[in-house]
């Protein structure tokens, strides 16, 4: 007699993305019916292990909050567990290794479950581009990723990177090794420097990314009202996304999804054969992190019986 699939209606599951800036926890039924969400601080392991576990437990302890169910539930989740930066093996180890308090975990890429949220579990592809930039394309059971070698070196296109190159041009401005431009003024006033721009050494020095990708609204904006730095450097960041996509089809998904803090702003600056390929996300990535795990839940299933 065939096994029978993995289906248990009692089941509940967790789906969590982890990123630079935030963690977000949502709790589903086995039949998708949400029950609650939470968000907490960062959850990207390369940036600390204490902060990503902690920001994991409080996101979903703010679910179950939400959803009106007791803490000690945490136990009884599935939980399907995308993150930023488990594309590293030694951070993947890491995670895997951590004592979670669920009754299982299944881990994965944030990329992952972002192109499983964004195509409701079916195959396609996924560029990120929020606090940082990465792309995934999943087709006939073959994934590959391109990008995401992480904040400075990497995350080209991204918030943090937009943010960086404004920081840089503010102080070559300031030194009068580069051209003036209307960055400096708005860097000063996002970081209170009353004019003092040297600080700006002192302010941005060792930040974390989700620093940097708070400037980039207003490297937008400077770029919106004409100035030629910051079009430079969002043409920049536009070129490398565009041919981070054309990479992706390469590979010949049905569709591209594009999503994080900075997508709807570089979406309609990329090439027309790359926007006639991108869709809407069907759901969040949460949903893809619960669609990893029954996924997995199945495969353990059909393993042990």
């Amino acid at each position: 007699m065939a096994e029978q699939p993995f289906d248990n209606n009692k089941t509940l599951f967790l789906g969590i993305d982890g990123g630079g800036s935030k963690c977000r926890a949502r709790i589903l039924t086995a039949d998708n019916q949400m029950l609650g969400e939470g968000v907490s601080g960062p959850a990207n392991p390369v940036h600390g292990f204490d902060q990503t576990v902690y920001s994991i437990q409080d996101a979903t302890l703010k679910a179950l909050a939400a959803a009106h169910l007791k803490p000690e539930m945490m136990g009884e989740l599935v939980a399907g567990v995308g993150l930023a930066g488990v594309n590293v093996p030694s951070y993947y180890d890491m995670m895997s290794n951590w004592a979670h308090p669920f009754k299982a975990m299944h881990l994965t890429t944030d990329l992952h479950i972002a192109c499983l949220g964004a195509h409701n579990g079916q195959d396609g592809a996924v560029i990120i581009v929020g606090t940082g930039s990465c792309g995934f394309v999943s087709v006939n059971d073959e994934n590959s990723m391109y990008g995401g070698h992480g904040f400075p070196y990497g995350d080209k296109g991204s918030g943090a990177w937009i943010g960086l190159q404004a920081i840089k041009s503010v102080l070559l401005a300031h030194d009068r090794l580069g051209p003036q431009t209307l960055l400096t003024d708005l860097v000063d006033e996002f970081y209170g420097l009353n004019g003092k721009i040297i600080s700006l050494v002192e302010m941005a020095a060792a930040k974390p990314s989700s620093v940097y990708a708070k400037l980039a609204p207003a490297v937008f904006n400077a770029a919106d009202a004409g100035d030629p730095v910051a079009r430079a450097i969002i043409e920049d960041g536009v070129a490398y996304i565009d041919a981070l996509a054309k990479r992706l089809l390469e590979k010949n998904p049905q569709s591209l999804a594009l999503i994080g803090g900075v997508a709807e702003k570089i979406r309609p600056l990329l090439s027309a054969d790359v926007q006639d390929k991108i869709v809407d996300p069907a759901a969040q990535p949460e949903f893809g992190g619960v669609y990893f795990a029954k996924k997995e839940a199945e495969i353990c299933h059909n393993r042990i019986s």
